[in-house]
């Protein structure tokens, strides 16, 4: 394999092609060693390196040598990438993975609903504003006000922001300001273009939308029967960015105390 610039790997079937040079940056890898024909578990067949691996984890183990980070989902297991970093000699990411270092922090999400009839509130607390972000860009509330017998003027407002990690909106009928007509208060959650007027719509609306965001329902409590609050909380396993600084440098061979030594010999003769 010596003298070329690109390696074609075939790993359960599924082929990947790299620069030599990108395997070279970890020289103490069994990529390293296999350039150099001294892996012999390592197969060429039609001038592709077999590998009878996961292809699905050795996409990350060359994400990493490509780059020296990995992006993961919430939900990924890291045993099975931290055995795939261990067959493959990857010091530094396999280090890393055995480390605290590499678990996501949970979000957590938490939805009120309060009935007061005619109308009923919804507060959603959230531990990432970037969440609640997401959810009131997709939330509209729509204001239908009868100006007459016959024409009714419906306008759209966006839920409230108190804060960075809430936001609040109601649905539901109330009276006007005059005290004679009534007003009405839809929801809409896109992508679903319905206008929900009952609370118990919003509120499946609303639980199927951020399940839908990738949390699962793990607790529902009243918070207070008086009051008609109910509370549900969520939980979701956070994205984690493995990023290892200088991870080249954690591959190269130790140099040992007496060739350091003999260099420092060697400088001072100079």
């Amino acid at each position: 394999m010596k003298g070329q610039d690109l390696i074609t790997f075939n790993v359960g079937g599924q082929i990947f092609t790299t620069k030599v040079s990108t395997i070279r940056r970890h020289p103490k890898s069994r990529f390293a060693r296999m350039l150099d024909d001294a892996d012999p578990e390592f197969k060429v067949v039609n001038s592709q390196v077999f590998i009878d691996r996961d292809w699905g984890l050795f996409r990350l183990i060359l994400e990493y040598v490509r780059t020296g980070r990995i992006t993961l989902s919430g939900e990924f297991e890291t045993e099975e990438l931290l055995r795939e970093a261990e067959f493959y000699n990857i010091s530094a990411l396999a280090d890393f993975l055995r480390s605290n270092n590499c678990h996501a922090k949970n979000e957590i999400l938490e939805l009120r609903f309060v009935i007061q009839e005619p109308q009923s509130f919804f507060k959603v607390f959230s531990s990432k504003s970037t969440t609640l972000d997401v959810l009131a860009s997709r939330i509209s509330v729509f204001i239908e006000q009868p100006t007459d017998l016959t024409k009714n003027v419906m306008e759209c407002l966006p839920v409230d922001r108190p804060s960075h990690h809430d936001l609040v909106f109601q649905c539901g009928a109330a009276d006007c300001s005059d005290g004679k007509q009534l007003s009405a208060r839809y929801v809409t959650i896109k992508p679903d273009e319905r206008k929900l007027l009952n609370a118990a719509n919003v509120l499946g609306l609303m639980v199927d939308t951020i399940v839908s965001e990738g949390f699962r329902l793990i607790s529902t409590r009243t918070v207070s029967p008086e009051e008609k609050i109910e509370c549900y909380t969520f939980e979701r396993r956070g994205t984690r960015n493995i990023f290892i600084t200088d991870p080249y440098k954690v591959d190269e061979a130790p140099v040992s105390k007496q060739t350091e030594k003999s260099t420092k010999k060697v400088k001072s003769q100079k």
